[in-house]
């Protein structure tokens, strides 16, 4: 290789931490380039040493992105290094250590090989060192290191110390306070550090996290720090802390009735909680939602905890498949592919339903047309489901006359069946005829029969209660009462109903 570069770390900022090798070829090296002179160390070299750069400052303003700024300072090293006399060795220095939160050397890492150019990496403190010092902790006890344009909750976890860098800005500042207030209170004490360990420029400042924004200062040598709590509280906002709680309750020592439980013996309670989901959303009530999503949640990780305990599968695994269905079922997303509107979104997630059915062995123009719904949906939403398939595949009337017609045909043989006192299965299935008929109109008007019939049933149960609010006022009570009086107060519920 004749073109070389050599990357070396110029600290946290104070001059005196730079080491002996990076001083000597800092001095000796030419050309010299830095990736930003926005650095207390670059002012000093250049001031008390003589030792001058050449920046790329100006690639900040010409980009639109970090990204963008960091492929560019590459692209321009190597065509530098590559331009430049055989065996020629560039120098480029970078803050703090080059393998620490330094994007522009990851990139070199992966394109100098593929340019024959010769990489050599000289570490020096990084920012890293003297938080520790000036910080007080020891990163043996738990911690972790996040990048402030990239922070979500989920990374978080309370019980490791945790060091945000990169956090140049207020606006920065104001992001990572509001992936933080995803886990911990708005009042939780953090730490801000200003050029730790630059001696007249340090600054360390505790804040409440609402506050973390408005703090003045932020700048290249500025990070956030919040120190690891125990607190379990704080712990509750997290999926892990669910998964384990549940292995808890499940384990030996647990809860004598949850450790009892099988799919069987709580399989009535998904249902349950699903229809008191099903309620909230029907009653407009987002509180009550959250809780009654905590409790169908509860179930999904009882099963998950269940099939872990045998080593079938775990709730991470249940995520994952989720995941993974959820990325290949929308390449107009994720993919290639495009999706103009909501017709063609579905359109692209039913093939590749169909393509994940191949690829397990089953051809799905081999099924039948009604196959996919399940076996234990309620009736009413079951029969919907298997009408709407048989009509995708041609079995259907050309328009609504055909619905009315056969829901006055089965209804005759509704009322012929009770008139001949045929026995009660009879009965039933010519009831069930006339059920399934008017599911067909249902679909035709649009309409779904599951979520109209519970309008109706919301709808008698408020008139049912005001006629009883009545003839309590006056006295009396449903035993007591003829159907006339109750029929008056009904039809006061319907007016005052019409009215609003």
């Amino acid at each position: 290789m004749s073109a070389a570069i050599t990357v070396v770390g110029l600290g946290s900022g104070d001059p005196d931490q730079l080491t002996l090798g990076i001083m000597k070829r800092l001095k000796t090296a030419a050309p010299r380039y830095v990736r930003t002179k926005d650095h207390p160390v670059v002012s000093w070299l250049e001031a008390e040493e003589g030792v001058r750069f050449e920046s790329f400052d100006e690639v900040y303003e010409q980009q639109e992105d970090f990204p963008s700024v960091y492929e560019e300072i590459v692209a321009r090293l190597l065509a530098h290094a590559l331009a430049g006399p055989d065996g020629q060795e560039i120098l480029y220095a970078v803050p703090g250590h080059p393998m620490v939160a330094e994007a522009t050397v990851q990139i070199l890492r992966r394109r100098c090989p593929e340019e024959g150019i010769a990489l050599q990496v000289y570490g020096g403190e990084s920012f890293l060192d003297e938080a520790f010092v000036r910080l007080g902790f020891d990163p043996i006890e738990g911690f972790q290191l996040l990048d402030a344009s990239d922070v979500a909750a989920a990374m978080v976890d309370p019980r490791v110390h945790t060091l945000i860098g990169q956090v140049y800005d207020a606006f920065t500042a104001s992001e990572v306070k509001l992936s933080l207030m995803e886990m911990y209170p708005d009042d939780y004490e953090v730490i801000i550090g200003h050029a730790l360990g630059v001696k007249g420029q340090e600054s360390i400042v505790r804040v409440p996290l609402f506050e973390l924004d408005r703090v003045a200062g932020y700048g290249n040598l500025s990070l956030i720090y919040i120190p690891a709590s125990q607190d379990e509280g704080l712990r509750n906002r997290s999926f892990q802390r669910l998964h384990e709680i549940v292995a808890i309750l499940r384990s030996p020592d647990g809860c004598p009735w949850d450790r009892e439980q099988t799919h069987q013996s709580i399989r009535k309670n998904l249902i349950e909680e699903t229809y008191e989901v099903l309620e909230t959303i029907d009653e407009d009530d987002p509180d009550h939602m959250q809780e009654e999503l905590g409790d169908l949640l509860l179930q999904v990780m009882l099963h998950s905890q269940m099939e872990e305990e045998t080593g079938t599968f775990t709730a991470y695994d249940v995520i994952q498949s989720l995941n993974e269905k959820l990325i290949y079922r929308h390449p107009h997303v994720f993919g290639e592919l495009g999706a103009k509107d909501a017709e063609a979104a579905l359109n692209n997630w039913e093939a590749m339903k169909a393509e994940e059915k191949r690829r397990k062995g089953i051809q799905p123009e081999e099924q039948s047309a009604l196959s996919g719904v399940p076996r234990d949906l309620p009736a009413l939403m079951k029969a919907y489901k298997l009408q709407k398939k048989a009509a995708k595949a041609g079995f259907d009337w050309e328009d609504i006359s055909g619905v009315w017609a056969k829901i006055e045909e089965e209804l005759a043989e509704l009322k012929e069946s009770v008139e001949k006192g045929q026995d009660a299965k009879e009965q039933a299935l010519e009831l069930g005829d006339v059920l399934f008929s008017v599911v067909n109109a249902a679909r035709f008007i649009g309409a779904d029969p599951e979520e109209a019939l519970s309008l109706t049933i919301r709808k008698f149960i408020r008139r049912f209660e005001y006629v009883e609010k009545r003839l309590k006022e006056s006295g009396k009570t449903l035993a007591t009462s003829s159907l006339s009086e109750m029929d008056v107060y009904w039809d006061e519920a319907k007016g005052a109903e019409r009215q609003t």
